[in-house]
C-alpha cells in the first residue's frame, strides 16, 4: 500500500494537485449550468421582443 499512499501524496504536492482537480471539477459542473441559464434568459428576451414587435405591427395595421 505504500505506492498508493505515495500516489495520493503526489510527492508533497498533493494539496496543489488535488485542489486543482477539485476546482476544475467544480467549474466543469457549474459552466454548463450557467450556459443553460443564459440560454433560457436569452430565449425569454427574444420571445418578449417578438411579442412586442407583433403587437406593434398589429397596432399599426
Amino acid at each position: 500500500m505504500n505506492s498508493v499512499s505515495e500516489f495520493f501524496a503526489m510527492g508533497g504536492y498533493a494539496l496543489y494537485v488535488w485542489g486543482s482537480f477539485g476546482v476544475t471539477a467544480v467549474l466543469m459542473i457549474i459552466e454548463p449550468l450557467l450556459v443553460k441559464k443564459r440560454r433560457t434568459d436569452v430565449l425569454k428576451r427574444v420571445s418578449r421582443i417578438a411579442r412586442l414587435n407583433a403587437a406593434e405591427e398589429k397596432e399599426s395595421a
